[in-house]
């Protein structure tokens, strides 16, 4: 009797197996939910402690102007969700070493690897996880917290003070005795102080409220204790005849608190990714420093890396040093790694800035050293 010889099992085809790589199953459903359950969670706990935070520090503020309780309480409102968006790339690491944590302190992801689901295969259900909740939020930032954070300070400054408002669609308007100044656009330079503002418009009045002059301006800034008016077309209005001129620079003669105005313009770390674009082009057009605009502008580009980078990192400690302790460990390890990549990012982007590195490369170094730093470890103890 002829007997046949056994033979292998054939081996899957590459495209195959990368099918079958990508296909979702029971078990990334499993890992996913646990991690993003406790992302959410996390994320949600320090953004309420961070806003908790801001509408203390706003109470001092009660009382000026119009400015009440239920006032900072809005204001506050208003720039949750831009603190989501600041906060999740620390909630998503903190959260990860919680749910990959929790699943290892059970014994379920040994029970997935005796199961025959590799550590790379378990990654990969964690990193498209949260990559899917790293692009919502950064959808969230480019949107939502920015007009958030807009309309806010507009509310809190029109409480607070009558000289100073945003119009709908984030004109500027001001007052200086009987003159109202409008601009179209404002930056304020961080760490100088300095104020710039685009497509400005002074309207003098007299006493009983007739208008005296209008002028016309391409921009304004204040540098050292002085308004400077650019590229100047101004009208001067009598009661039979109107008279214009047209300078490229006028002194403007204003007590406008340019601290008061910077309160009223978004910071560049604050603003959408167009809005940035369009300052940097403005500023380089002018030959003016960009330096903090260009600098935010790649914070916001590199930020999914940060956060997908920070994600990453929580991985390899659930195959080691969670497999036992429990949630303080868990925290404890979470808050020490998000405070070291955020020294390390404010050290490297700092010294970028003296160094004159460019801005991308920059914020490129950090993500980079903390993901060979994760796959160092990953390697060695997983």
């Amino acid at each position: 009797m002829m007997q046949w010889a056994s033979r292998p099992a054939a081996r899957k085809r590459p495209a195959a197996a990368l099918a079958d790589f990508f296909t979702v199953k029971r078990v990334d459903r499993l890992v996913a939910m646990a991690v993003l359950t406790a992302v959410v969670i996390t994320w949600c706990t320090i953004v309420s402690l961070d806003a908790f935070r801001a509408f203390i520090g706003e109470l001092d503020d009660v009382g000026k102007g119009q400015y009440t309780l239920l006032n900072a309480a809005t204001y506050t409102l208003l720039t949750v969700p831009r603190r989501f968006y600041e906060m999740f790339g620390y909630a998503a690491l903190i959260g990860g070493l919680i749910g990959l944590g929790g699943l290892a302190n059970s014994g379920e992801l040994t029970a997935l690897r005796a199961a025959g689901l590799s550590k790379l295969r378990i990654c990969a259900s964690v990193a498209l996880s949260l990559a899917l909740l790293t692009a919502f939020t950064a959808v969230l930032g480019e949107t939502l917290g920015p007009w958030g954070d807009r309309q806010g300070k507009a509310f809190s400054m029109a409480s607070k003070t009558k000289d100073v408002a945003l119009a709908k669609g984030g004109t500027l308007w001001a007052r200086d005795g009987e003159t109202v100044v409008s601009a179209r656009r404002g930056r304020t330079q961080t760490a100088t102080g300095e104020v710039d503002l685009d497509g400005v418009r002074v309207f003098e009045f007299d006493a009983e409220g007739r208008l005296l002059s209008l002028s016309v301006a391409d921009g304004a800034a204040h540098v050292e204790n002085d308004w400077t008016l650019r590229g100047v077309r101004r009208t001067q209005f009598s009661t039979e005849s109107a008279t214009s001129t047209v300078q490229p620079e006028l002194s403007w003669k204003s007590g406008l608190d340019p601290g008061l105005l910077s309160l009223s313009i978004v910071q560049p770390q604050y603003m959408p990714l167009r809005d940035l674009d369009r300052n940097i082009y403005y500023l380089d057009r002018n030959r003016q420093d960009a330096s903090s605009f260009r600098s935010a502008y790649w914070a916001r580009v590199f930020y999914p890396v940060n956060v997908l980078a920070l994600a990453f990192c929580a991985v390899p400690f659930a195959f080691g040093a969670l497999r036992s302790g429990g949630l303080s460990k868990r925290l404890f390890l979470g808050i020490v790694l998000a405070l070291g990549f955020y020294f390390l990012q404010r050290a490297i982007v700092s010294l970028g800035a003296v160094y004159s590195l460019h801005p991308a490369l920059a914020n490129m170094v950090p993500p980079l050293i903390l993901a060979a730093a994760a796959w160092v470890y990953f390697r060695k103890h997983a």
